[in-house]
């Protein structure tokens, strides 16, 4: 395990503890704080996890025949595209996310102004 998985999972943990605290406590700011760093740790965590991924197929292609090497390449292929797909798709998510916060702040700033 590398020492990225390890420093991410330990920031998620923090953060998931920040968040909670904030939210008991009425903290919008610690309880932010905490949300981000749980994205932070995960992104981390993710990013550890593929290069063990990396480090493995590496030393498994190594081994292998011509053959079995390129079918290691292919599947080392697949196996980024779809972390980078995912990737993609969790950025997406959390900006659709934001987006929506945004307008339903704007939607109550119009609704106060009219007030």
């Amino acid at each position: 395990m590398s020492k990225d998985t390890v420093a991410g999972k330990l920031k998620n943990i923090g953060g998931k503890i920040e968040q909670a605290t904030g939210e008991a406590i009425g903290n919008q700011n610690l309880a932010n704080k905490g949300a981000a760093d749980r994205v932070k740790g995960a992104a981390q965590e993710t990013w550890g996890k593929t290069k063990d991924a990396a480090h493995d197929l590496g030393t498994h292609s190594r081994l292998e025949t011509e053959s079995a090497r390129e079918d290691a390449h292919e599947s080392a292929h697949d196996v980024r595209s779809g972390i980078a797909g995912a990737a993609e798709h969790v950025k997406d998510s959390i900006s659709h996310g934001i987006d929506n916060l945004r307008d339903d702040l704007h939607r109550k700033d119009r609704e106060h102004s009219k007030v």
